[in-house]
């Protein structure tokens, strides 16, 4: 099955050429040229990821993406002109899993959506494999591999794609030291093009999504000069 992908930038010739790099991989491509327009796309056509220029006329790429994650864990990548470390966490914060920098090559952006389906399919692949059972439960966390969803002290807590996917690999591995490169490897599945550092902000949220005091952790440990480590003991 031909998978469905949005494409929102208000340039129409870089959104027109990838438009074309898309449709030479064999993606179906929804093209939109302002916020409003992309908005409306998405609620209408269900997409399998998003593509989001960050400045956009009407609603711009964050309000989108804080939209979409509103209701869907589907892959989303950030387009920006901006260089800043400031507007990528901002980006990441809001749920999205990748941010690439203009200028950039079509071959690299889709190299990127192609990683990214390829670890959405491996994923499943595991979770139909059902070597963990249908769930996990860590003392007040109940990890469900099925529905990917995580309740923490009874608490329905979302997660987006990527951070489920962190949090998997972490119990996975509990009590083993993990490093932010294997990690990397693991949830985004490429090393070339990638921000390492996007890891730690994966890791931040889900401390704050998770954690009582996420600035003392109990789950998601920091071994300085290594990695992480998630401790618990299955119940």
């Amino acid at each position: 099955m031909c998978r469905k992908i949005l494409v929102v930038d208000d340039e129409r010739e870089i959104g027109e050429l990838v438009r074309d790099y898309l449709e030479a991989a064999e993606y179906q491509v929804i093209l939109a040229f302002d916020g409003q327009e992309g908005f409306w796309c998405w609620k209408n056509h269900r997409p399998d990821m998003a593509i989001l220029d960050i400045m956009l006329p009407k609603i711009d790429g964050m309000e989108i993406c804080r939209r979409i994650r509103m209701e869907s864990n589907i892959p989303i990548l950030m387009l920006s002109a901006k260089k800043s470390e400031e507007d990528k966490i901002v980006g990441l914060d809001l749920g999205a899993d990748d941010y690439i920098t203009k200028p950039f090559s079509p071959k690299e952006l889709v190299a990127r959506v192609n990683a990214h389906f390829r670890r959405v399919s491996q994923m499943a692949e595991e979770g139909s494999k059902e070597k963990l059972g249908d769930q996990l439960v860590f003392k007040d966390l109940v990890i469900d591999f099925k529905g990917h969803s995580l309740k923490v002290r009874g608490e329905d807590v979302p997660l987006s794609a990527k951070e489920f996917e962190v949090l998997k690999f972490f119990v996975l591995n509990a009590n083993k030291v993990l490093t932010r490169e294997e990690i990397y490897d693991y949830v985004w599945g490429y090393q070339e093009y990638g921000d390492i550092n996007t890891v730690a902000v994966h890791i931040r949220r889900l401390r704050e999504k998770m954690e009582e005091d996420p600035s003392r952790p109990m789950y998601i440990q920091t071994i300085w000069g290594v990695g992480y480590k998630f401790v618990g003991e299955k119940l």
